[in-house]
């Protein structure tokens, strides 16, 4: 183990991140009724240049108006390179009440991006004595995102979450796509008896996610699966990404937030097992033993760690 401990990730449930578009106030009160950790008011790709101003005011009213019980409350604002980023942070936060806790920053290339909202997030907190300081969330998808994951993940003492959007990410590395998630019919290998077998075009930047949030203690979150309709695939790329690390992943139909909770919710078994494991690492210590068998196979302190992850994910689930 390195001198320099790893620090823990923020304490809270983040398995399904659900997205609604700011243009769409209809939705907010069934966004906040619904089974997701984390809301994500939506000012970027699903609204429209000419309902930005709008689509500001209706999230606005909505943070200090509904009751979005103990979720945590997020919203995307624009690029930075867009001429809409500094007043969605401004009017956010001159405006909105406490409630909310963190802004997700899109498309972010470097830590230098980092600091530009920090500057001015800090200015307006200072400006209107804001006593609860906004955390950040950010959005892998660019070729320079993925170039400099660990520097964003340090780039501020906000940082507390990091996503993978996968459509823009594809458009940024030149992919030859138009898939958001999942499995890519032209991404195989041939098996020796000449069968087609799919791999995971999506593995190197989750993995380099997971790696820079766990290393800087952030929370490492899957994206979208564009493909509603298909409740498999979206299952299937959970899995995928839950093996890996990662703690959970975004909603964009509500459909996809049952889907979500069940993948990075570990089971009864899971958890019957990792405590089990707890257990008998407890009962060999008290016996002067470094490991112990359980079910034949050999568990040891490294096992401890294991299965502590999944009793602590059960812990913050059921609060």
């Amino acid at each position: 183990m390195s001198f320099k401990v790893q620090p823990a990730s923020p304490s809270r449930p983040n398995r399904c991140q659900l997205f609604g578009p700011g243009s769409r106030p209809a939705i907010f009160e069934k966004m906040a009724a619904s089974a997701a950790d984390v809301i994500n008011l939506d000012l970027e790709d699903s609204v429209s240049p000419a309902d930005k101003p709008e689509a500001r005011a209706n999230i606005i009213r909505a943070i200090n108006e509904i009751d979005w019980g103990n979720k945590t409350l997020s919203v995307r604002i624009n690029g930075l390179d867009t001429e809409f980023w500094y007043r969605d942070v401004v009017e956010l936060l001159e405006q909105a009440g406490e409630r909310l806790d963190q802004i997700m920053i899109p498309k972010v290339g470097n830590a230098g991006d980092i600091y530009a909202v920090d500057a001015l997030v800090s200015a307006v907190e200072m400006a209107k004595g804001r006593s609860k300081k906004i955390d950040f969330e950010v959005i892998i998808e660019t070729a320079a995102g993925l170039a400099h994951v660990e520097e964003i993940a340090a780039a501020s003492p906000r940082m507390v979450a990091m996503s993978l959007g996968a459509a823009d990410y594809a458009a940024s590395m030149g992919m030859q796509t138009t898939g958001i998630g999942g499995t890519q019919e032209n991404y195989y290998m041939l098996t020796p008896d000449g069968a087609k077998h799919w791999g995971d075009p999506w593995h190197a930047p989750i993995v380099a996610i997971v790696a820079a949030c766990r290393t800087h203690g952030l929370l490492p979150v899957d994206g979208p699966f564009g493909d509603f309709s298909d409740d498999e695939g979206f299952t299937a790329q959970a899995r995928r990404s839950a093996t890996l690390g990662m703690v959970g992943k975004w909603a964009i139909h509500p459909k996809q937030v049952a889907l979500a909770n069940e993948v990075f919710t570990p089971s009864e078994a899971q958890i019957t097992e990792a405590r089990e494991i707890l257990a008998a690492m407890k009962q060999a210590e008290a016996e002067g033993q470094g490991a112990a068998v359980y079910k034949g196979r050999l568990v040891d302190l490294a096992s401890i760690r294991q299965a502590e992850v999944i009793v602590k994910q059960a812990e913050l689930i059921t609060g």
